[in-house]
């Protein structure tokens, strides 16, 4: 007799481990993430099947056996890579345990092929499963972030390559400002630059437009809102949706399930 296929699910939990935003463990098959970002580190470790997924527009595969790292603010999409969809496991850790410094490294190669460092962020999942121990969490996320640090730290570029802040860094900031953000009218007028630069500018820093990089931040906080306990409702308000519909329709276009159920899922 054959055997269903697994269902698609979403759980998510925020531990007591300073440093840790969010746990997930997920399987999908029909979902397709569309490009987005976050606001911490993302530590992927895909189980079964595989991730097609794109990082500044560069295609790559998520597979078994491989830790992806990747970094804060830059947007990537994803999708199942073979039929049967993919299952995976997720850490996000905020830059005090992976160094800013480290994005650019992480954008030209998020894929570190260790089966040791693979098997450790498994246990560090599993640690972060379970109340009462967030010391080994923390002791085994100290082990991860060290490795991926030194794998990443031989690429980084040196200081004196960096670019310095631009027009999209300063839109950023200002559109990171969730619940109040300025009109691109307004920002021109505080740039000194036409709406339309601020546009062009933005898409080719960071490789989308500024509103979809607004939505998928708001997304982002909404999640973590929403593992706190905060009501949908309120959450909706608090990262700046105009109401609750409004939250859930991309929240479920982001994640492929409702804020609901994600936050039921997270008990």
């Amino acid at each position: 007799m054959e055997r269903d296929a697994p269902r698609e699910f979403v759980r998510a939990w925020r531990p007591a481990v300073a440093g840790v935003g969010e746990v997930l463990h997920a399987h999908f098959t029909e979902h397709a993430y569309p490009a987005h970002t976050h606001e911490h580190w993302t530590l992927l470790l895909v189980d079964t099947g595989g991730v097609d997924y794109a990082v500044e527009r560069r295609a790559r595969v998520a597979e078994p056996a491989t830790l992806t790292a990747l970094p804060p603010h830059i947007p990537h999409d994803g999708r199942a890579a073979r039929a049967g969809g993919f299952d995976k496991r997720v850490v996000y850790v905020d830059n005090r345990w992976l160094d800013d410094a480290l994005i650019g490294a992480a954008v030209d190669a998020p894929m570190i092929r260790d089966r040791t460092l693979v098997a450790e962020l498994a246990r560090l999942h599993g640690a972060l499963a379970r109340a009462g121990d967030e010391l080994e969490a923390e002791s085994r996320l100290a082990v991860v972030t060290a490795a991926v640090t030194r794998r990443l730290g031989r690429r980084s570029a040196p200081p004196a390559a960096r670019r310095a802040p631009g027009i999209a860094r300063l839109v950023r900031e200002r559109l990171d400002v969730l619940s109040q953000p300025p009109t691109l009218d307004a920002l021109g007028r505080e740039l000194g630059v036409h709406p339309s630069q601020i546009v062009r500018a933005f898409g080719t820093e960071y490789g989308l437009p500024p509103h979809r990089y607004l939505t998928g931040r708001r997304v982002d906080r909404a999640r973590r809102l929403l593992l706190a306990g905060m009501p949908a409702a309120d959450v909706a308000a608090a990262v700046g949706f105009h109401d609750q519909s409004h939250l859930t329709r991309h929240f479920r276009r982001v994640l492929g399930v409702t804020p609901g159920a994600f936050a039921g899922r997270a008990a």
